[in-house]
C-alpha cells in the first residue's frame, strides 16, 4: 500500500520498535521490527529505524518523526532529558531533535521521567499514560505498566505524582531461563490459577526468597509439574512487587493478554480491586497528543 503520512509516530523501548504513518491523530498503517534499542549501538539506530518506515518516506521532503521509549536512553540514538515528578506526563514543547543522515528525516525524541527520592526513572511509559489520561483525564489513583521493569505510577489532576519500578519481569527472564530452577519450569507453558494465587500469597508475605528454591525441591520430591511451578514463580514475583499496595483510589492495569490477566488475578487475591486498559495504542495516542502541541 503507497502511504504518504504527514508525520510518523515510533513507540521504540528496549526489545521492539513500533512505527505508525500518521495524518493528524489517525494512524493510516504501523509496521514493527523486534530492532529494539537494547541491542543497538548509536550507529545502527537510523538504519534500523530506515528498514522500518523507509517504504512511507519521499524523495524531496522531510516527515516529522516523533518517538519515544528508551531511544531516549544513554545508551540510545540520542540522550533526552528526563523531567521531575510532579508533572503531566508529557510536555510537547521539551522535545529533543535527533541527529540524522537522510535528509527525508526530522527525528525527535520526547523525554522521560525522573524522581529524586527515592531514585527512579522511565522512560516510553509517560507516554502511555498521557495516552490514557487523554481518555480518563479525571482519573485519581495508580497505574500498574507491566513488563520487563514494571512501573506503578501514582496518577492525580493530570500528573504524574511518583512511581515506583520493579524487575518483576526480568528476574522471571532470568530465574527461568538462568538459574538452577530452570530444571523445573522447562516445558511449563500455560497458566496453572491455583499455584499462581498460591505463588502470589507467598510473595507478598515476603517468603518469595525461601520459597523459590522449594520449586526445584517439590518438583524433584514431590513431581511438582512444571506448569505449576512456572506459575507459582510469576506469583512468587508478582505477589512480591505488590506486597503493602495500596492504590489510594481507582487501580488501572495498562496492558493485554496473559500479563494483564496474571496482575488482575493477583490484585483480587490481595482484595483489591481493578480493571484493565489495552496498552497497545495508549502510546500512540500519547505521541498524537505531543505532535499536536497540547499538553494534558
Amino acid at each position: 500500500m503507497n502511504v504518504s503520512p504527514e508525520w510518523i509516530a515510533v513507540d521504540w523501548g528496549s526489545s521492539n520498535l513500533r512505527a505508525f504513518a500518521m495524518r493528524g491523530g489517525e494512524p493510516l498503517a504501523e509496521s514493527a521490527s523486534g530492532e529494539g534499542a537494547s541491542g543497538l549501538a548509536r550507529e545502527d539506530f537510523e538504519p534500523a529505524l530506515l528498514r522500518v518506515i523507509g517504504p512511507w518516506l519521499t524523495e524531496g521532503r522531510v516527515t516529522p518523526v516523533l518517538a519515544c521509549g528508551m531511544v531516549g536512553a544513554r545508551h540510545g540514538w540520542i540522550e533526552a532529558p528526563y523531567r521531575a515528578v510532579p508533572c503531566a506526563p508529557v510536555a510537547p514543547g521539551e522535545t529533543i531533535l535527533a541527529p540524522t543522515q537522510d535528509p527525508r528525516l526530522s527525528l525527535r525524541i520526547t523525554p522521560g521521567l525522573s524522581q529524586a527520592s527515592p531514585a527512579d526513572v522511565m522512560r516510553g511509559e509517560e507516554t502511555q499514560i498521557a495516552g490514557f489520561l487523554a481518555g480518563e483525564p479525571a482519573f485519581a489513583g495508580a497505574l500498574i505498566l507491566p513488563g520487563t521493569h514494571s512501573k506503578q505510577a501514582r496518577i492525580a489532576d493530570g500528573k504524574v505524582l511518583s512511581f515506583s519500578t520493579w524487575m518483576t519481569g526480568e528476574l522471571f527472564a532470568l530465574l527461568s531461563q538462568g538459574s538452577v530452577l530452570r530444571h523445573s519450569l522447562q516445558s511449563g507453558e500455560g497458566e496453572d490459577l491455583a499455584a499462581f494465587v498460591e505463588g502470589v500469597g507467598i510473595g507478598a508475605e515476603g517468603r518469595a526468597l525461601r520459597g523459590l528454591f522449594a520449586l526445584r525441591a517439590e518438583g524433584l520430591l514431590e513431581g511438582l509439574p512444571a506448569q505449576a511451578a512456572r506459575s507459582r514463580l510469576s506469583g512468587m514475583l508478582i505477589g512480591a512487587e505488590l506486597a503493602g499496595f495500596d492504590p489510594g483510589g481507582d487501580c488501572v492495569v495498562i496492558g493485554a493478554g496473559g500479563l494483564a490477566r496474571a496482575y488482575l488475578a493477583a490484585l483480587r487475591s490481595l482484595g483489591l480491586a481493578a480493571r484493565a486498559c489495552d496498552g497497545a495504542e495508549l502510546a500512540r495516542r500519547g505521541l498524537a497528543l505531543i505532535q499536536e502541541g497540547k499538553n494534558l
